[in-house]
């Protein structure tokens, strides 16, 4: 990574970090960057994997929670690019902000590595399937759940536990691994007549 960039990013996220401040939309934040953790992500998935008409929807979550977790994490020990360390300036948050650390592979502190993002994974593999699932239902409409993953990723990058170049590349791993898992899985079976 070129030391520009790394400036380019360094100075964005100071920035970042002077506009926090505000109690409603630091809360408000810190809500939208915990619904991205695995433990929130996961009953929603076991959810849709008992319910019978949504079974294969949340075996392709369950499936791609598993995978992206791993993945991020292997990806993390691999690039071993540090997180930002700054000092959080806004309000007092009910709970200090998950850093997403499951890169349980790497040798020492494993939780200070930053690319890419699990959240940013997560929220981009979750639109990807449900876009998918709504997209009959809602022809119009159903492009609207890709605001849910830009806005966690900027979240990440809000309560400072990620650079923009950590969200940009787990969006993309995300929105690449829900697509090669939806099509292998075969996610367009949802839409054929169900045998009686």
């Amino acid at each position: 990574m070129s030391q520009s960039t790394m400036d380019s990013e360094k100075q964005f996220m100071t920035s970042v970090q002077e506009s926090a401040g505000n109690p409603s939309i630091d809360y408000g934040v810190w809500l939208l960057t915990e619904s991205g953790n695995v433990f929130v992500m996961l009953p929603f998935s076991i959810i849709l994997l008992i319910i019978r008409k949504t079974r294969k929807i949340g075996m392709i979550l369950l499936i791609l929670l598993v995978l992206s977790s791993l993945l991020t994490g292997y990806i993390k020990c691999g690039v071993d690019r540090d997180r930002p360390f700054l000092d959080w300036l806004g309000s007092e948050l009910p709970f200090e902000v998950e850093p997403d650390s499951f890169s349980l592979f790497c040798e020492g502190r494993s939780w200070t590595a930053g690319f890419p993002s699990g959240h940013a994974a997560r929220s981009a593999m979750f639109a990807f399937v449900m876009v998918y699932v709504l997209s009959e239902k809602f022809p119009r409409g159903v492009h609207l759940i890709w605001i849910y993953p830009i806005l966690m990723s900027f979240s990440r990058i809000y309560v400072l536990q990620h650079y923009p170049l950590d969200v940009i590349g787990g969006f993309v791993l995300g929105v690449l691994l829900a697509g090669y898992v939806s099509k292998r899985l075969k996610l367009y079976d949802i839409f054929l007549p169900r045998k009686i």
